[in-house]
């Protein structure tokens, strides 16, 4: 081979080996529902036509389907769950998820939930099924090959249950009419473990990606917000066609809303009569806000804060792009629904106008939404990455609202900037929940299944704030810039791919240089601890020496601080053994050193600098309190010389 065609083919295989991580086949799903609700019994009918594609390399010889409704039914593995849970008495409350209690036990039959198949064919054939509760398991007359195309046609009828967890009727709290979401037979997705028909008993979903067309048919007198694009907005009107448009009149006793939400894995809605629809139009071509509440008469406050959310949402977008990736899709709507905050692809289902859980509610249309893991195994990956990014997104909204209120003050802006360069500021309350877990007897492994935590408290903790800790911490071991990038590209190679932590990890590296598998080892498959000390210090023969101390289970790397009575100080860096590499100078840093490596195995480490031992004023570990230590009282030495 010549030259040109072996720099060619190299070129070629290196470009194929960098991105072979992220070729992971997909399912696909093309849904078309009719469904047709009866708002006086609760009840609707549905016709659902679902095109399905197995682009896995399987024979596929049963399918099986979602039933969430079917929980809301006494004695239901929820209902059981929620109690068995209640019967562990932590700081002394019982854990029970608190919007759950003993509810589901006392629903009479016209409050239940349940969704019923009426007939299901394949390709015209009809197929047998069986109810496995929450999943309908369907063992199919003909197989499914690799690379082929089938169509299941469904009917199905469904009672909505009493608003009790994320979906259902008259909520108690905000008096929505209908929050639907989880409402539909949904096909339960198959990936390259095989399949997933988990039960629903607490938390935490996994959708095939695709396309939905969905007609909704309900009493005129409701308005409707939901997934996707309302693509018969010039019937209904209501702001759908004109910011600020009435609903159009129609002479029907039911009003027809046809939605269109394509390469997404799941979708919702929610109707009531008192809805007020609030319209932001994002400039240069960027998605339709729509903000959707329940209206309160001569209630000024509640209008004022569901404008906040709509102007907020506009405010947040560029930065939230610039961190994490394009928003892909042309709407997003904040819906006044559910039990608390929920996500769902383009659209939330949240009880109020609170900022906190707006953002954390929309970053989830990046982690989970985009890059959609399978939360019920990974919820630290959707929860944890999630509350993360809302950590900053909230900072940067108040930092941007502060400085236009104040920006003929210059000592203010000072000290915002100031306050900005405290990295762990945004995400104090999540490590303090990570410490409060850490230093328990309720820490479970964030490999554990999202259904199988022994306590609620421990899962929440573990998904939601080891999980953002997981990523702040990501950034003192590899430069908060360089983690910046592996977010970045994490979402260029695997959104709409399904990523598990290992690919996570695998990207990281790649991004970094630097070798982390040690790290998802010890931080997600053990709960074991860090903490690190000054254990003594010393002059030998005209050097000065330190010797730190690991006295926890978890290896780190180290960032040492040394301050001196001049005013100057020094970074000490020690890169981890297992890392194989060492993050650079973060910030400009000038003063850094950076000294062999500290092996694991090892459990003290002597750290050597140039200065007089008299002259040393402070010692500190870890000075940006990035690096989770469960006993930092052990991290700083002051010295009165």
């Amino acid at each position: 081979m010549n030259k040109c065609f072996i720099f060619i083919f190299l070129l070629s295989a290196v470009c194929q080996l960098s991105f072979a991580q992220s070729d992971r086949w997909q399912q696909r799903v093309k849904y078309t529902m009719n469904v047709d609700v009866d708002a006086v019994t609760n009840r609707f009918t549905g016709q659902q036509k679902l095109v399905y594609t197995n682009n896995s390399p399987d024979i596929l010889k049963k399918v099986f389907y979602h039933l969430y409704f079917n929980a809301f039914q006494p004695n239901s593995s929820m209902d059981v769950r929620s109690q068995e849970l209640g019967k562990t008495i932590i700081n002394g409350k019982p854990d029970w998820d608190s919007r759950v209690k003993d509810r589901i036990s006392k629903l009479n039959d016209n409050e239940i939930g349940y969704q019923k198949i009426i007939s299901l064919k394949m390709n015209g054939i009809a197929q047998p099924f069986k109810y496995h509760e929450t999943i309908l398991e369907v063992d199919l007359t003909k197989t499914i090959p690799p690379k082929a195309n089938v169509v299941f046609d469904m009917e199905f009828e469904a009672q909505i249950p009493l608003q009790i967890r994320r979906s259902g009727r008259d909520n108690p709290a905000t008096g929505v009419r209908y929050s639907m979401s989880q409402w539909y037979p949904k096909l339960c997705e198959y990936d390259y473990e095989g399949w997933h028909p988990t039960p629903y008993v607490a938390r935490e979903f996994y959708g095939v990606w695709g396309d939905f067309d969905v007609t909704i048919h309900i009493d005129k007198s409701y308005k409707l917000g939901g997934s996707g694009v309302l693509v018969n907005a010039g019937e209904i009107g209501w702001g759908y066609d004109v910011p600020g448009s009435e609903l159009k009149p129609t002479v029907k006793a039911k009003r027809s809303w046809h939605f269109i939400a394509n390469n997404v894995h799941d979708f919702v809605w929610a109707a009531d009569p008192d809805y007020k629809h609030l319209v932001r139009k994002i400039p240069n071509g960027g998605p339709v806000i729509n903000v959707i509440y329940n209206y309160k008469d001569n209630d000024a406050a509640n209008d004022a804060a569901w404008e906040t959310v709509a102007d907020g949402a506009v405010t947040v977008l560029p930065f939230i792009e610039s961190k994490f990736g394009k928003y892909p899709y042309p709407q997003y709507s904040f819906i006044q629904g559910g039990d608390g905050g929920m996500e769902y692809p383009m659209a939330t289902l949240i009880s109020g106008p609170g900022l906190g859980t707006v953002f954390h509610e929309w970053m989830h249309s990046w982690y989970q939404m985009m890059l959609g893991t399978n939360e019920s195994m990974y919820a630290w990956m959707d929860e944890g990455f999630t509350e993360y990014a809302a950590d900053l997104v909230a900072g940067y909204y108040r930092d941007k609202v502060s400085r236009v209120k104040n920006a003929s003050n210059p000592a203010y802006i000072k000290a915002l900037d100031s306050a900005a360069a405290l990295l762990p500021l945004e995400h104090a309350a999540n490590y303090r929940s990570y410490y409060f877990i850490a230093k328990s007897d309720w820490e479970e492994p964030l490999t554990t299944h999202a259904d199988h935590f022994n306590t609620n408290v421990g899962y929440s903790v573990a998904a939601y704030s080891k999980g953002c800790v997981f990523m702040e911490q990501l950034g003192y071991i590899t430069g908060a810039a360089t983690r910046d990038k592996i977010l970045l590209e994490y979402y260029k190679q695997w959104r709409f791919k399904h990523p598990n932590a290992s690919d996570f990890i695998k990207l990281a590296e790649d991004v970094s240089g630097i070798k982390l598998d040690w790290y998802k080892e010890y931080w997600c498959s053990t709960t074991k601890k860090i903490d690190y000390s000054i254990d003594s210090l010393w002059e030998e023969n005209g050097v000065s020496k330190i010797r730190l101390k690991r006295i926890g289970q978890m290896p780190m790397p180290i960032d040492l601080q040394l301050s001196f009575k001049d005013g100057t100080t020094e970074l000490h860096y020690v890169p981890l053994n297992l890392m194989f590499g060492e993050k650079p100078a973060e910030n400009n840093a000038s003063n850094r050193i950076v000294h062999e490596e500290w092996r694991w195995t090892h459990p003290t480490y002597i750290v050597e600098f140039k200065h007089r031992l008299i002259d040393l004023k402070k010692v500190e570990i870890d000075p940006t309190k990035r690096m989770a230590d469960t006993d930092q009282k052990n991290n700083i030495l002051e010295l009165n010389w």
